[in-house]
């Protein structure tokens, strides 16, 4: 007995839609809500638009837009980030399935839908998408870098302001040998400097562009990936075009290293509630970075 085929309820694609073709019905809800990735990535709205600039610009060089039609496509997106930043863009549930989408149809209700239309001329989301990603991930690593290179300095400084003070080392919490406070700072130095090089490792190969990759091919207008990779700010290309699309080695990286870091974070910071406390008294935590109990007065 042949199985009977799910039927969605009765409608047409939706006028936003990205696809068409042989399709003729629409999206049952669920299937909407279960696809929708906007209230996710809606964080790389400025990857979005920094990158849909630099396509349009590499069409525009490839003949693709006119200088009219590229013009008109930069000022919009431009606008459409100017709404972002201002907390003032309307996420149409439903319509905008994620940041592209979103992004593409603002953008047309801005410039008009047949010159907006001609954004994504020759490119598809799995490049958008990764460019994204990398980008963005790019910017926020580089962050923790000014972060870790400031704590570092702090540690350096303080380790030899304070050189002089002897405190007791410890094994398994028990006093074992005389050593310098400076000693212990320097030995979190050491664990978060390796950090650090390890962070800028990580960031170089995060900071491969994928845009011009296709959907797994290529690109057959002949846009020029290094312009556009340049542009973005990145130190090279990805050059094998499935690769490029395909993997998410680089986020899984990034939480490997993450991974390293807290676990030395932890560390850190078990040692210092330790020595804070009434046992031992080596430091003293701030008001503004310390709460109490509600009945012990610790």
């Amino acid at each position: 007995m042949a199985s009977e085929q799910l039927r969605a309820p009765e409608s047409k694609p939706g006028e936003n839609m990205l696809w068409g073709g042989r399709f003729t019905g629409g999206l049952d809800p669920l299937m909407v809500s279960y696809n929708e990735s906007i209230y996710y990535d809606q964080a790389f709205h400025t990857q979005d638009i920094l990158g849909s600039i630099a396509w349009a610009r590499a069409n525009h060089k490839a003949g693709i837009l006119t200088a009219s039609e590229f013009s008109a496509i930069e000022s919009g997106l431009k606008k459409v980030e100017e709404e972002w930043v201002a907390g003032t863009f309307k996420i149409i549930p439903g319509v905008d399935e994620d940041i592209h989408t979103a992004n593409e149809r603002r953008l047309g209700e801005i410039i008009g839908k047949d010159i907006g239309g001609k954004l994504h001329t020759g490119r598809s989301r799995n490049e958008q998408v990764a460019t994204d990603m990398r980008l963005w991930l790019r910017d926020e690593l580089r962050k923790i870098e000014v972060f870790l290179v400031d704590f570092l300095k702090v540690t350096a400084a303080r380790a030899e302001q304070e050189i002089d003070l002897i405190m007791p080392g410890y094994t398994h919490l028990q006093r074992a040998q005389p050593i310098r406070w400076s000693h212990w700072m320097l030995s979190y130095g050491m664990a978060f400097a390796s950090d650090l090089e390890r962070l800028r490792e990580v960031i170089a190969r995060v900071n491969l562009s994928p845009l011009g990759a296709g959907a797994l091919a290529g690109n057959c207008f002949g846009v020029d990936r290094e312009a556009m990779a340049k542009e973005l700010g990145f130190e090279g290309l990805l050059w094998n075009s499935m690769a490029a699309v395909s993997s998410r080695d680089f986020v899984l990286e990034t939480m490997q290293w993450g991974t390293m870091l807290m676990t030395h974070l932890s560390r850190w910071s078990e040692d210092l509630i330790i020595y804070g406390t009434g046992e031992f008294s080596f430091v003293r935590l701030a008001d503004a970075y310390s709460e109490t109990f509600r009945v012990p007065p610790q």
